[in-house]
């Protein structure tokens, strides 16, 4: 008993630190982790070999190797390219260009998940706000919640979608059934929420040729050779994402491979391609995992999701609606990745009593929804938010917790709003499955 409440003490108390940014947040989280050790709490078995409570490699070395493959782009001058191909087609409208912007961030969701999305396309943002003299936190924010919400799309498309269909047997065709439709729904909402949420900062106009002094896109390539080359690299590396449940390679050996296929192209050397990866953001991650993995370890997580489990009795629209909120709010909180892995059997035995399977089931979609939308809400809440912010503070334009937050909490509400209509619209009352 002294365990359990001690891990959530402690988790609770590094989570005010990382929120209130008193302390910084790699450190926050490092020392909470060195005080659940002390504690007798993180063992070395439980935090770096345990599948369910320990750090997830397969994340952090997605996360490492599509990195080094961003880095080596930026080389290219393509991010350039692309910012300057933005600017000028935005005509210097701060709304037309993260109109644009929301576009390339949806066009790669359904193929790529929304890590490796947000690391192609934050660059270019921050780029593209660089050259045009305007803050890019309103376009930052769009482009983190915009992933997030493409993260419905498909199996692949955000990682507790790939953990929940394998143990719920959802195929790839069951979410462009199920879960596209209302991911659709969700970007054209949006576009219009974030009109009005950022309307202040929408409003300015830019004198496109006075920022750009001449400059047009195909002036951001120096070498055409080598652009050619890494841009084959990275089609093939997203063709194999976009396979990887066909050829049965995870996700994380596709970024290493890709990875190491983009140097040996560019020829780059190590203090190049290293030099921008993002150390601080993958220890925040392995920490976050580690005191996470606690909360497993002491039955926290599980203990809640029994007590779900009961209050359902047996009310599938009830059991889905709990699911859908409950996810939503716990995922504001911890990460969806290892929150989703540690509830996923507590759903599968909600599942098996209401007599449903696989698709057919309600509460593996409100499952969905809720892990993928709740990652909207705070600054730590999804790996695209930890991502974003991590390249914005490198780049010295850095988005605080709250700052965040109070824009991740109404676009969550209002997503998570409209996906309960569509659960009880889809399943409850027309009874599609």
């Amino acid at each position: 008993m002294f365990a359990y409440y001690a891990a959530i003490v402690v988790f609770v108390v590094s989570y005010i630190l990382i929120a209130t940014e008193k302390v910084h947040r790699v450190a926050a989280a490092l020392g909470g982790v060195a005080a659940m050790t002390l504690l007798g709490l993180v063992r070395a078995d439980t935090a770096f070999f345990n599948h369910h409570t320990g750090v997830d490699w397969n994340v952090l070395f997605l996360l490492f190797g599509m990195m080094v493959i961003v880095s080596i782009l930026r080389h290219t001058g393509l991010f350039e390219f692309i910012a300057l191909w933005a600017a000028r087609t935005s005509g210097g409208n701060p709304a037309r260009l993260m109109l644009l912007l929301i576009l390339v961030t949806a066009a790669f969701s359904p193929i790529l998940d929304n890590v490796t999305t947000v690391l192609l396309v934050t660059p270019v943002t921050l780029s593209v706000c660089q050259r045009l003299r305007i803050d890019p936190m309103p376009h930052l924010i769009a482009l983190i919640l915009t992933a997030n919400i493409g993260g419905l799309s498909t199996l692949i498309a955000d990682p507790p979608n790939i953990i929940i269909a394998s143990r719920a047997e959802l195929t790839f065709n069951d979410f462009l059934i199920q879960s596209l439709p209302l991911c659709l729904a969700l970007l054209v909402i949006l576009v219009l929420l974030l009109r009005v949420l950022f309307r202040r900062k929408l409003r300015v106009h830019v004198d496109v040729d006075e920022m750009l002094e001449g400059l047009h896109p195909g002036d951001a390539i120096e070498d055409r050779a080598l652009l050619i080359r890494c841009l084959v690299v990275l089609g093939l590396t997203m063709v194999a994402f976009g396979l990887h449940t066909v050829i049965h390679v995870d996700p994380s050996i596709i970024a290493l491979l890709g990875a190491g296929a983009m140097v040996l192209t560019s020829r780059t050397t190590p203090k190049e391609f290293l030099g921008e990866v993002e150390w601080m953001t993958l220890a925040f991650f392995m920490a976050l995992f580690v005191l996470v993995g606690a909360l497993v370890e002491v039955g926290v997580i599980s203990s809640i999701g029994r007590v779900a489990a009961d209050i359902m009795a047996g009310n599938e629209l009830a059991g889905a609606s709990g699911l859908l909120v409950f996810s939503a709010v716990v995922g504001a909180i911890v990460d969806n990745i290892p929150y989703t892995t540690a509830m996923t059997p507590v759903v599968a035995q909600m599942v098996a009593s209401t007599g449903h399977a696989g698709a057919e089931s309600p509460l593996w979609w409100a499952f969905i929804f809720g892990a993928d939308l709740g990652g909207n809400t705070t600054a730590v809440a999804a790996g695209a938010n930890v991502v974003v912010l991590g390249v914005a503070a490198k780049w010295g334009r850095p988005i605080s917790f709250w700052r965040f937050t109070k824009y991740g909490l109404i676009v969550t509400a209002v997503t998570v709003a409209v996906a309960w209509l569509y659960v009880w619209l889809r399943y409850f009352v027309l009874g599609w499955v």
